[in-house]
């Protein structure tokens, strides 16, 4: 293992430390906890609270968009681990303002259960919550079974869109529903080159033969649909263009918006690449592309590979991703 790190036991609470140093003006952590991220300076005005929780090693997901117009908290676990449902429970409480709380998260098992018993300890204190999950995988699952898929890169424009939401004022009910809405026409498949390494285990979680490439694999390792000899870049933007297609159903005249997502060591230049042909699909059959988003977005450690999402949009949901949010890692100025 070769990682420009220190004490592996610290690699959680040094990156949350140096965010906090980063970005002090806009997160802060609550009650000096690095296992939970709040918004700073949150104006805590009659609004729903949007929290998210998930395991460290994919940044920015989940700690960089605590921020405005985005989510207001963040509990963090150890390397794809989940937090405990203590500090998510925490999180919820010093997020509720007024308008109860929504948790928005990635579809796995342990935030399930964590977040179930945070909300049931919510319950208590009078704090009304609801759960929406992200399930944007489609190649975790047959879109018959598409209530047990993963969430990925989906989550950030999950985010976008509740965040937006909530500073319009909506209640819990209509902020809920509006991001059903968007989630309902996320998609995300990805591939992957080259496995990852956790700090505190110090070898590669799992193994792809040179000249291979897996399409499907999770963010964790999860397994994919296959294995292929290595593909070129628009043969890749292709394949997944038609998966993610044959759900969405796209026709003419319809807008998307197209995240270009790298896992953690592919260069931004290849994710252009395959942003070009994706374009090129997408324009010869007169589909409008808003606010392109092409970067790092949801990552696994330092795996090799990208993912792709198509999110079909809406006059409202147009509007709602074009709206502000300022955050360590995502900033839209657009109004």
């Amino acid at each position: 293992m070769k990682k420009i790190i220190n004490n592996p036991e610290n690699f959680v609470k040094e990156t949350v430390e140096g965010i906090k140093l980063a970005y002090p003006e806009k997160v802060d952590t609550l009650e000096n906890d690095f296992r939970i991220l709040i918004r700073k300076n949150n104006p805590k005005k009659n609004k729903v609270g949007i929290v998210t929780a998930g395991g460290s090693g994919h940044l920015p997901v989940f700690l960089g968009y605590v921020g405005e117009g985005m989510i207001d908290g963040c509990a963090i676990g150890n390397v794809f681990a989940s937090p405990s449902s203590q500090k998510m429970y925490k999180m919820i409480k010093a997020c509720e303002f007024g308008k109860g709380v929504l948790c928005l998260y990635g579809n796995y098992g342990g935030d399930r259960m964590n977040f179930e018993m945070a909300c049931e300890n919510a319950d208590f204190d009078d704090i009304k919550t609801a759960q929406v999950l992200v399930k944007d995988d489609v190649a975790s699952a047959d879109e018959n079974k598409k209530d047990t898929r993963r969430g990925v890169a989906g989550l950030v424009y999950a985010y976008k869109i509740a965040g937006a939401a909530a500073e319009m004022g909506y209640d819990l009910e209509k902020v809920v529903e509006i991001t059903q809405k968007a989630l309902n026409n996320i998609k995300t498949m990805g591939v992957a080159l080259t496995p990852c390494i956790v700090p505190e285990v110090g070898e590669p979680t799992f193994k792809i033969e040179e000249g291979k490439i897996e399409i499907g694999m999770g963010i964790h390792g999860e397994q994919g649909i296959e294995i292929k000899d290595m593909m070129n870049a628009d043969e890749i933007a292709q394949l997944i263009f038609e998966k993610l297609n044959k759900e969405l159903k796209l026709q003419e005249n319809d807008e998307v918006s197209v995240m270009i997502n790298g896992l953690g060591a592919t260069p931004l230049e290849e994710q252009y690449i395959v942003f070009r042909k994706i374009a090129k699909i997408l324009n010869e059959k007169n589909i409008n592309i808003i606010m392109p988003h092409i970067g790092e977005y949801a990552t696994s450690m330092e795996m090799a590979g990208l993912s792709i999402t198509i999110f079909k949009l809406d006059q409202e949901l147009k509007e709602l991703l074009k709206k502000p949010a300022n955050t360590p890692f995502y900033t839209n100025i657009n109004k």
